[in-house]
């Protein structure tokens, strides 16, 4: 690509009738791009510069790969509480959530296609030193706590296919997830594809319990389109499903996945990659809005079922994932409890494959450290591990139950930090250029982001005051734990609103070519820099790969 002269370029930005194409600019001339598919020249998926509907599958993977956090075993937790204590009541819940995830995930994606940055490395060019490592912090607590359901829900599935303690299956969670990791030598493609079969497997398996649990289909459908929050503890459980749903990692983790994708730079070729991302995105979510749903289902056909003896009663008033298995096993037969456990299984380690890679890409985002995948997954699970194996060793199955509802919970408080600056850069036309969300998108996105703000704070204060009042603490006691506790409260509003209402400073330098270039390039077979991004290389699934871009002066 040759040079222009200043006079060129401003006649370039000013022209009114040229058609435009975005490519972020950079301070030097070499680009590296991490792959998750081996190519003979770059390590990439090349998606093929044509218009036509062939290109969805270049784009299918990421999607997969996010939706597994819809199906963790923190999700199965959740939603095996909600069916044993309000039937279908909260199905809406997961509705909403669904919906919501579709519109935020296609955000995601959309930002790391337009600027060719993931969410975290936006973060540390737009926010200060302090705000930068807040977040990075919140980031990292809110991936091991994400690691905390799936440790317990593999430790759970190994005791039930092998009859393996709880403790000593999570102690083996680590390395099975290493041999898992070790596969991607053989090309994070063929990765992929494993997280395909195990969503598939996951579902397959948790629609066959539908086949023997038979829910009335007219209870199922009234829980989904009928709003309702009836008996004590019904928000906090609903925030917990909302916190199991959404997760702050997953937002760094789509953004960064797409990078892998080596896409047209041209106006065509980033609608088209932010349309099929939404589409494949929306397929898989959907996939995992339907087991969600179907958990739910077995669960509320079966602890409200009059058949039940006085033992599975007792087990439906504190059901776990543990529990679930007995329950299925005793209620519906033995292969419907060693279908849960494979479904358990296979949920536990395709969640803790991608949580190790969000955790990658948020350690080089905030930092600009990066690490081995295994050393990485070494030492978050080792986070995740040692509170999970003393609950474990202490409380039982039961402990290690209510560890995963903490998490889930913790993981909703946490959303904020990850979904404000997500909606701060796709709304900012600095950043996204003309790609930038529409007035209704944007709407619609803070009205979400609003409500779940909103639900986490009112949970969060009626729940402290309900402590306060009704603790057997001493005077004192109780002044200095309402004073801290509030003093955190008024913390927690303020770095919100510190988000909310902070302007942003950083713009991503997006450069004007005009569409004679652009046809130039894409008519140049030998143009890399039709398809180079010009972002910080992503964390390296595989070797990361160079890509050279000639300089624009």
């Amino acid at each position: 690509m040759v040079g222009y002269s200043r006079e060129e370029k401003e006649g370039m930005a000013g022209s009114n009738s040229a058609q435009t194409q975005f490519i972020a600019s950079a301070e030097n001339e070499s680009f590296s791009i991490a792959s998750l598919i081996q190519n003979a020249d770059t390590g990439q998926i090349v998606v093929p510069d044509r218009k036509s509907w062939k290109n969805l599958f270049a784009y299918i993977g990421p999607g997969f790969l996010v939706s597994i956090a819809y199906i963790d075993p923190g999700n199965f937790e959740s939603d095996l509480q909600s069916g044993a204590q309000y039937k279908y009541g909260l199905l809406w819940i997961i509705l909403v959530a669904s919906c919501a995830a579709v519109v935020i995930q296609s955000l995601a994606a959309s930002l790391g296609v337009v600027t060719g940055k993931h969410l975290a490395e936006l973060c540390r060019a737009e926010y200060p030193r302090g705000p930068n490592f807040v977040l990075w912090v919140l980031a990292e607590i809110a991936i091991v706590a994400s690691d905390i359901p799936e440790v317990i829900g593999t430790a759970f599935a190994l005791n039930m296919l092998f009859n393996i303690p709880v403790w000593i299956g999570v102690l083996l969670t680590g390395l099975s997830t290493l041999v898992l990791l070790a596969l991607q030598q053989y090309g994070a493609r063929k990765l992929e594809f494993i997280i395909v079969f195990l969503v598939l497997t996951i579902a397959g398996c948790f629609f066959a319990e539908l086949g023997y649990a038979k829910p009335v289909a007219s209870e199922v459908l009234n829980g989904l389109f009928v709003p309702q929050l009836k008996g004590n503890g019904a928000t906090g459980l609903a925030i917990s499903l909302l916190g199991a749903m959404v997760m702050p990692h997953n937002l760094f983790l789509h953004s960064a996945l797409v990078l892998s994708r080596r896409i047209p730079r041209s106006v065509r070729g980033i609608k088209e990659a932010r349309r099929f991302y939404m589409i494949e995105s929306g397929f898989a979510l959907m996939v995992a809005f339907l087991i969600n749903v179907s958990v739910i289902s077995v669960s509320g056909a079966v602890c409200n079922s009059s058949n039940l003896n006085p033992e599975d009663q007792a087990s439906c008033e504190d059901l776990d994932l543990n529990k679930a298995s007995f329950l299925l096993r005793n209620f519906l037969g033995n292969w419907s409890s060693k279908l849960f456990a494979i479904a358990l299984l296979a949920s536990g380690q395709s969640s803790t494959i991608t949580g190790t890679y969000a955790g990658q890409y948020v350690m080089q985002g905030f930092l600009d450290l990066r690490l081995t995948p295994w050393i990485r997954n070494l030492l978050t699970r080792s986070l995740a591990i040692v509170p999970s194996l003393i609950v474990a060793v202490i409380s039982g199955s039961a402990g290690a139950g209510k560890l995963i509802i903490i998490s889930s919970m913790i993981l909703s408080f946490e959303l904020p930090f990850a979904l404000i600056p997500l909606l701060k850069f796709t709304s900012s036309k600095t950043k996204m250029g003309t790609y930038v969300n529409s007035i209704a998108v944007s709407a619609i996105t803070w009205i979400i982001g609003s409500l779940i703000i909103g639900i986490n704070t009112y949970y969060l204060i009626t729940s402290f005051i309900h402590l306060l009042l009704h603790s057997h603490w001493k005077l004192i006691a109780v002044v200095f734990l309402g004073i801290f506790g509030f003093s955190c409260m008024a913390i927690y509003l303020a770095a919100i609103a510190y988000l909310v209402l902070r302007a942003n400073k950083e713009a991503t330098h997006l450069l004007v070519l005009t569409t004679a270039e652009s046809q130039q390039m894409v008519n140049d077979p030998g143009s890399t820099s039709m398809y180079c991004l010009p972002g910080e290389d992503i964390v390296s699934i595989q070797l990361p790969q160079r890509c050279q871009r000639e300089g624009i002066d």
